[in-house]
Parts: C-alpha cells; sequence; structure tokens
C-alpha cells in the first residue's frame, strides 16, 4: 500500500444558505485504504461525501484526487475527473427497463466511448467479480436488494475509478441481504481499491477499516485505526456516541 493521498480534502467547507454544514474537514486517504466515516445522523458524513465528486458544491476548500485538484478547471476537466470517482448510494439508481447488463455498459459507452464489445467485456468482467454474471440478462425487478447493489457497485467499477465512495451502501438493505454487499466492499479492498465509506455497519468498519473518522456537528472529531476508535477512543463525544450504537 502506497502513502500517496488518492484522495485529499483540504480544508472542506459547505454551507447551506446561513447553515454551515462542514467546517475545516481536512482528511487524506492513500491509494489502497479504506477509510470508514462514522456519526449522528446530520454530522455532515454524506454531504462530505457528495463534495468529493461535487454532487454538492463546496462552499470552500479544495478536493484532490490523485494530485490532481478537482475544484480547479473547466466543466470538461471536472467530467473527467469524475468517473475517477465511483460513487455508490443508499438507493441502487438502475434503470428498470434496462436489463444489468445494459444498465453496466450504457455510461461506458456514453462517458469512455467503448465499443459495444469492449463495454460488454468489462462489465461481464466486473459482473463476475460481484458474483452476479449469471444475471446479466435479467431486469433490476428481478432482483433482490442486495443484488441490485452489487450491480450498483460493479456498474461503478466497470468505468475504472481511481476511487470508490460508498453512502450508507447497506442501509436500504433487508439484513440478511447486506453480507453479499459487504463481502464485494471486502473484495474490493483485497484487490487494492481505494475507498470512502459511510455506514453504520460497525462490525464490519471493525474488521476491515484501516482507519475511522468519527465526525460531529460538521467536524472530524477523531480518527485512529479500529482498534483505537472502538477500543480507546479518547474524546468523551466519540465514547458517548459508541456506547448507544453499542446497545
Amino acid at each position: 500500500m502506497s502513502n500517496r493521498p488518492m484522495l485529499e480534502i483540504v480544508a472542506l467547507e459547505k454551507r447551506f444558505g446561513s447553515t454551515q454544514v462542514l467546517r475545516d474537514i481536512h482528511l487524506k486517504v492513500p491509494q489502497g485504504e479504506l477509510v470508514f466515516v462514522i456519526g449522528p445522523s446530520g454530522s455532515g458524513k454524506s454531504t462530505m461525501l457528495r463534495c468529493c465528486n461535487r454532487l454538492e458544491e463546496p462552499s470552500g476548500g479544495d478536493i484532490l484526487i490523485d494530485g490532481r485538484n478537482i475544484m480547479a478547471g473547466t466543466t470538461r476537466d471536472l467530467n473527467r475527473m469524475r468517473l475517477q470517482v465511483g460513487m455508490v448510494f443508499q438507493g441502487f439508481h438502475l434503470y428498470p427497463h434496462m436489463t444489468v447488463l445494459r444498465n453496466i455498459t450504457l455510461a461506458q459507452r456514453k462517458a469512455l466511448k467503448r465499443s459495444d464489445e469492449e463495454a460488454k467485456a468489462r462489465a461481464m468482467d466486473m459482473l463476475e467479480q460481484v458474483g452476479l454474471a449469471h444475471k446479466a440478462e435479467a431486469y433490476p425487478g428481478e432482483l433482490s436488494g442486495g443484488q441490485q447493489q452489487r450491480v450498483a457497485i460493479a456498474r461503478a467499477l466497470a468505468l475504472d475509478p481511481k476511487v470508490m465512495l460508498f453512502d450508507e451502501p447497506t442501509s436500504a438493505l433487508d439484513p440478511e441481504l447486506v453480507g453479499s454487499v459487504l463481502t464485494v466492499m471486502k473484495g474490493l479492498k483485497a484487490k487494492g481499491m481505494t475507498m470512502l465509506v459511510v455506514s453504520h455497519e460497525m462490525g464490519f468498519a471493525r474488521e476491515t477499516a484501516d482507519r475511522v473518522i468519527f465526525m460531529d456537528g460538521g467536524v472530524v472529531v477523531e480518527e485512529g485505526t479500529p482498534d483505537e476508535i472502538f477500543g480507546a477512543p479518547k474524546v468523551e463525544r466519540t465514547r458517548a456516541f459508541l456506547s448507544r450504537v453499542a446497545r
């Protein structure tokens, strides 16, 4: 694992009108690292994630992907950089009238200008990676929630991102379907994918994360290894949060 930041957040600020939801956020995610973000609802976790590809426009600060500042340059530069940041949401956002295969090939053909053959080959490779190659011709409505989320992950991976952002990827799933999605994410980490994950899956964080970030009130309160954050948090606010979610 390299120490070079693949994703770097510098002095990030975000305001909605007079309400400031992010304050002076600094975070580096080295290549191949999985950083897990925890915190109460309304702490700014998802907003921070969405600022990382400017789905939310930052009010201040910089976002660097592989050393390049996505806050600088033209709209074309931004669109090019966005292709390097895969994002998986709580909802699956699949086109219901398209097969799984077409859902995954569409963006490749439009954004990367891949041929039908190239896009299909890449899609099938990614479906194989998430264990769903046999569902290529199925429609989203024929899949379970866990399967749809794995298709969404495959779609993001097919664009060859340098960083993957996960915003509560399992929160809309029935408990028995969560494990299949987490297994895919573990596999991505094993392959060296750089990941920033917002989730309440504390067991997954303990087992898989390289670092854990605790946010509250729009700031990073504390960060450390899973053992440090879950085993011996230094800040009272972190201890209070973890004592509640562990019940």
